[in-house]
């Protein structure tokens, strides 16, 4: 399957909250698209609307980090997911492939229940915690038009300021 572009900051769909997915005819093949572009980027998830698509959907693979358990030790794929019930705060560095070269500090739940359909699209409502909630959260704010800068503070922005704006630019 091909690897696509990951759209950078400035994109305007980026900042769109994305459409749940109601047509599944096409989508083994697309989530096979998001594995592949997520993979040859060395990102551990990544959403569809880093590249340029308005569905509710992401793919996380964390199977090769330290922080890998049970429930991650598999490539994961969430459609129309929901986090609900989130609890506990912590607070990590996070970079993004929609932002290359940047690393903002963000305050995510430690823990969350997330509700979504699986890749065989069966209903699931699992509680995730460590890193793999961080990336879920991470992932799930694309689908919801957020990105890591919406958590940046004003000195991060500042020490970002001439890369934005050139991604930014890139994307007018």
């Amino acid at each position: 399957m091909p690897v696509r572009k990951v759209v950078t900051y400035g994109h305007p769909v980026l900042k769109k909250v994305s459409s749940d997915i109601t047509d599944f005819s096409d989508i083994e093949s697309f989530i096979q698209d998001l594995f592949d572009t997520m993979y040859e980027f060395d990102g551990i998830g990544l959403a569809a609307n880093q590249l340029g698509v308005d569905k509710r959907i992401f793919v996380v693979d964390i199977s090769h980090m330290e922080e890998s358990d049970a429930d991650s030790d598999k490539p994961l794929v969430f459609i129309n997911g929901r986090v609900e019930n989130p609890s506990g705060s912590c607070v990590d560095s996070e970079g993004c492939l929609s932002l290359p070269g940047i690393r903002i500090n963000v305050e995510r739940y430690e823990s969350i229940q997330y509700s979504y359909l699986d890749k065989n699209l069966n209903k699931c409502s699992k509680i995730f915690s460590g890193l793999l909630a961080r990336v879920i959260q991470h992932e799930n704010d694309h689908l919801d038009g957020k990105i890591i800068t919406d958590y940046a503070t004003p000195s991060d922005l500042l020490e970002y300021k001439t890369h934005l704006e050139t991604m930014r630019l890139e994307n007018s």
